[in-house]
């Protein structure tokens, strides 16, 4: 696997290269890249999207890995990359699954909103609202890709013998708010997923307009995250990347 920022991650399994929630530009939004990305990843077979919020579903870079690239979004969200002009858009909710080549994935739970304006989003009122998601992708290993999520009891049930778990352990702003997982959640977290392997994500990479961040200066969340994990999980080893940076699973 490929940590590329953000929540951006290329797992490379079996024979099959899935792309999750691509930042791939140097500024979404309000948002400024601090970690500048590389080139879009080549020969992508799929592309997860855990939400819509703008720091994970971005056509803009979307669009850097063509048009006809096969993208799998939360149910609701379609609409928002077919009027851009993507062909090949499929709709999951959690407990779904879908084949990509020889590897599985699965939707799964996130406890996260997931429409694209938040709470102003029409669709939202009464909790009708597209949901944000994760993802379990099974292969010879099995990999959880947690989105952005909080802690949810269910996550003891995911998946048995995780191989890899991808977790959020901060955001781009000073604090992190309803629907996130701090260092310390991320690492209550393990004690539920039980993975052999964590890598710390979405931590790192983007920062606001407004505020000077120099690469390697966001790295405490990753850090403190590995601290915890240290003493509620020991028997998770976390392996902390740089962006751009990858480890054998």
């Amino acid at each position: 696997m490929t940590w590329i920022g953000h929540s951006t991650v290329l797992v490379e399994l079996d024979g099959v290269r899935l792309l999750t929630d691509p930042v791939l530009r140097g500024r979404v939004a309000q948002l400024r890249r601090v970690a500048l990305p590389g080139p879009p990843p080549a020969g992508v077979d799929a592309v997860l999207v855990s939400h819509a919020h703008f720091d994970h579903l971005d056509p803009p870079s979307l669009a850097r890995l063509g048009r006809d690239q096969r993208i799998v979004v939360p149910d609701g969200t379609g609409f928002l990359l077919r009027r851009s002009g993507f062909r090949h858009v499929e709709q999951v909710r959690a407990g779904d699954e879908i084949r990509i080549g020889p590897v599985v994935v699965r939707a799964t739970h996130a406890d996260h909103p997931g429409s694209r304006f938040g709470p102003f989003d029409p669709r939202s009122r009464g909790g009708r609202g597209p949901r944000a998601l994760g993802y379990v992708i099974a292969g010879r290993r099995l990999v959880y890709f947690a989105g952005d999520t909080d802690v949810f009891a269910g996550m003891a049930d995911l998946a048995a013998g995780l191989d890899l778990a991808l977790l959020p352990v901060w955001g781009w702003g000073r604090t992190v708010g309803p629907g996130h997982m701090n260092p310390l959640r991320a690492a209550q977290a393990l004690r539920l997923l039980r993975p052999r392997l964590a890598v710390p994500i979405h931590w790192g990479t983007l920062s606001p307009l407004w505020r000077r961040a120099a690469p390697g200066s966001l790295a405490e969340p990753a850090l403190a995250f590995r601290r915890h994990a240290r003493e509620l999980a020991p028997s998770v080893e976390v392996r902390v990347l740089p962006p751009g940076g990858s480890t054998a699973l």
